[in-house]
């Protein structure tokens, strides 16, 4: 995106708002900024609040309104009928750590650096939320963290920034310490969803409740810890699916006797007994979330934000459940590497309650930040922003994206690069693997490697030509 001019001079947004006040600049300035920053007059002239909210390993097919048979997501739900589901987004490097520093940064990890769980971040790139409050955004971190590094990182630019170090930064479900600004504070609620949900609520509201020549838009990321076993929820929730039957959802060699990473994998000792409850709980915990989010939404219309809040929900990876025999998030299939992600923007979506199909990735949530925000999009962001998808359903979107993952120990998935079209994913593994190529519109469920047959060699070409270019 190119930095907007006006007569060949550099508009900034402070400057946006002073040139607002004549009718002839007016004009210039909505051929220059999206529609939506202009009402019915230049003294309406505005910029959306943001509010971004992340779960952790949430499979794409694990909500209400993906059809799941017995899930609750009420919250997850509103937001899919007000807003617009993106059906095919996907986590460029299938990991946590990697994940998140994708969706701040809008980079893919081997220009952000942080390329596994243990690789720490280095700040070497600039979040969205940095660019947000460089152009006048009130912002706030909120909650899971989750990148390897010396502590929590220096974020100067956040108003405020609430996370936790406890149990090496992955928290608890139940009175997890917090470090607000620096300084670790006891836990005020029981159940950690309620606790950075207050902290989200509390922020919007001092935001709301400045006197007006003080208010800002802001910007609130929400990082939620469910679904991350061990798997725990609190009062009302815990045993809530004890009586359903997960042999609707699980394949059927997933059976009740332990499951887990056995098969090729390293045991994940972290999660014990019965495969089928520990499914179960892992249900509940984004039931508990979900509860929180219906909470956040509620406050949002009860403080009059609705018609100017973007309200994004998005997982940060997906999570195999016993498919391919495998358990976990690294694998490049389907199940692991594509999220949830639902977007409620009212002012600017003319199909809510729609979905788009256009591939979506980790990668574009900073762009789309700025471009809701009407910052410039830096040239060093490697995703492209989904406004313009969700105000015009009929765009063709991206053909094609990188899959990437490097090893590390002790985990024994194999570093792997790959990429994957509107059709076809093809991957290279370093060693111990021939390569995969999948026919996604045919084999939605990654069954038949056409790799090496005369179906697969029509394709490989092209699909090698596309991950040269995207290497490049």
């Amino acid at each position: 995106m190119k930095k907007k001019t006006i007569n060949n001079k550099e508009i900034g947004r402070r400057d946006l708002i002073k040139l607002a006040g004549s009718a002839a600049t007016l004009g210039m300035l909505k051929s220059a900024f999206p529609d939506f920053l202009f009402a019915s007059s230049a003294k309406d002239v505005r910029r959306p609040n943001i509010v971004y909210i992340l779960g952790d390993n949430h499979n794409a097919d694990t909500i209400g309104y993906a059809g799941h048979p017995f899930i609750k997501t009420p919250g997850m739900d509103r937001l899919a009928r007000e807003g617009v589901v993106f059906e095919q987004t996907y986590n460029t490097t299938s990991l946590c750590s990697p994940s998140r520093a994708s969706i701040l940064t809008g980079q893919y990890a081997h220009n952000h650096g942080v390329k596994n769980n243990h690789t720490p971040w280095t700040g070497q790139s600039t979040t969205f939320l940095e660019h947000l409050s460089r152009s006048g955004y009130a912002t706030a971190f909120i909650g899971k963290w989750h990148m390897p590094g010396e502590g929590l990182p220096e974020m100067p630019f956040l108003d405020l920034f609430v996370s936790y170090t406890y149990r090496e930064g992955q928290g608890a479900y139940f009175n997890c310490p917090m470090v607000v600004n620096g300084k670790e504070v006891p836990s005020r609620k029981p159940y950690i969803t309620e606790e950075i949900n207050d902290y989200a609520i509390e922020f919007m509201e001092q935001q709301v409740n400045k006197p007006e020549v003080e208010q800002k838009p802001f910007c609130v990321y929400l990082s939620h810890r469910p679904g991350h076993p061990p798997f725990q929820s609190p009062e009302g929730i815990s045993g809530m699916y004890d009586e359903e039957d997960v042999m609707k959802v699980l394949p059927p060699h997933a059976d009740s006797m332990w499951y887990g990473k056995t098969k090729g994998n390293v045991f994940q000792g972290i999660m014990m007994g019965s495969y089928h409850n520990q499914y179960r709980r892992y249900c509940e915990t984004l039931t508990a979330m979900d509860r929180d989010i219906v909470t956040l939404l509620n406050k949002i219309d009860e403080l009059g934000l609705r018609d100017n809040t973007v309200v994004i929900y998005m997982g940060d990876n997906g999570m195999q459940w016993g498919t391919h025999d495998r358990h976990g998030i690294r694998e490049p299939y389907e199940e692991s590497a594509r999220l949830p992600l639902v977007i409620r923007a009212p002012w600017l979506v003319p199909d809510p309650g729609m979905s788009r199909r256009q591939l979506s990735l980790n990668i574009d949530i900073a762009p789309t930040m700025l471009d809701f925000a009407g910052v410039p999009i830096p040239r060093e962001m490697d995703g492209q922003s989904l406004v313009p998808i969700l105000k015009n359903g009929n765009l063709q979107g991206r053909e094609a994206f990188l899959m990437e993952y490097w090893r590390y120990y002790p985990e024994n998935t194999p570093s792997y690069v790959g990429v994957r079209t509107r059709r076809h994913k093809y991957i290279r593994f370093e060693r111990g693997r021939d390569p995969w190529l999948f026919d996604l519109e045919n084999d939605p469920g990654e069954m038949n490697n056409l790799y090496g047959t005369p179906t697969g060699n029509a394709v490989l070409p092209q699909m090698k030509e596309l991950l040269a270019q995207l290497n490049r």
